[in-house]
């Protein structure tokens, strides 16, 4: 084991499968040189060459698009998006072409790709740098969605969707990049795509998140210890297909069930999940399905205070989970 942040496990995650597997290549805006606007992809260009990590024009459209004939043809492209509020200008190429791939040729062809993706508040992006746009993509079977919140996952789960044959959304939160350390194996390993992890025992209540929420779900847990509540905490790792199996066993356990979210509250991850437990749960529930996330207004604010205040911290999470504890 060594410690390492998130995004250096990114980075060695790519760099690994790069040299296992020389299919694997790399597009996106200014990671060739430059080493990516976060400098995920630092270091690459000079090892592997400008064939296999390459500079794109600016353009969400081409990038996907591109991947998919790539992909067709037998090569396993990794396309990077910059920010999750750009994606929207390759819903096509993701939605319609990389999706649905396997289904409208019959199993004739797959389309493997790694979408990176980077996404997520409390950095100062303001409006149009911090969409978390996740819960759209809950709704295209035939793609997996995968939202590391620790090193460990970032690297395991990295390796194992360029191992598919699925086309894989990776979504990394840009204010986990360098806050977040932690043990990573120096060996060769994956993580299960679509299990979810209990990363935290508890009793009295289930909290079920991801990335940076996941974070602050562990502090509020840790604060809520002091009074005599129990949390168990299940980190969702894949939102598609998520692990339902291992968020009902808890519930059945706990009989309490809190969602917290990054991205508006309306149709959001934590509706899903939410839903889910009614329809399949609903036997097990003491108290209901508490929803925590922000508010339904366009993420983020760019003033500070408003930022603040428009993500769900450690101190709104513990009142949700007292308030369901006490229901």
């Amino acid at each position: 084991m060594k410690t390492m942040t998130y995004i250096e496990a990114i980075t060695e995650g790519l760099r690994e499968e790069m040299e296992r597997d020389e299919r694997i290549f790399l597009i996106g805006e200014d990671i060739a040189a430059y080493g990516g606007v976060f400098k995920a992809t630092k270091g690459l260009y000079e090892k592997f060459g400008p064939m296999r990590v390459i500079d794109s024009p600016i353009s969400e459209n081409f990038l996907i698009q591109g991947a998919v004939g790539a992909s067709i043809a037998g090569l396993i492209p990794s396309p990077e998006i910059q920010f999750d509020d750009f994606i929207t200008l390759a819903m096509d190429a993701i939605v319609e072409h990389a999706a649905k791939m396997r289904y409208r040729s019959g199993g004739m062809f797959t389309c493997p790709m790694v979408i990176r993706c980077c996404y997520g508040g409390a950095v100062g992006g303001g409006l149009f740098h911090s969409q978390a746009n996740q819960a759209w993509f809950m709704h295209c079977p035939g793609l997996v969605v995968v939202t590391p919140a620790t090193p460990y996952d970032a690297k395991g789960l990295l390796k194992a969707a360029f191992r598919g044959q699925n086309p894989v959304l990776y979504y990394e939160h840009k204010r986990l990049y360098r806050t977040i350390k932690g043990p990573v194996p120096t060996h060769d390993y994956t993580v299960p795509l679509g299990k979810a992890a209990v990363v935290r025992e508890g009793k009295h209540v289930t909290v079920i998140s991801y990335a940076l929420m996941l974070h602050r779900s562990l502090d509020a847990a840790e604060k809520l210890a002091a009074e005599g509540i129990d949390v168990e905490v299940i980190d969702l790792r894949t939102l598609l297909p998520y692990d339902k199996e291992t968020i009902l066993r808890s519930v059945e356990k706990t009989a309490r069930a809190v969602v917290v979210y990054e991205s508006s509250k309306t149709m959001g991850v934590g509706a899903e999940i939410g839903a889910m437990i009614a329809e399949d749960g609903f036997s097990f529930l003491d108290a209901p399905v508490r929803r925590v996330s922000p508010p339904d207004a366009p993420q983020e604010p760019f003033a500070p205070p408003l930022a603040e205040a428009y993500l769900p911290d450690a101190n709104r999470i513990a009142e949700a989970i007292r308030e369901t504890v006490a229901y």
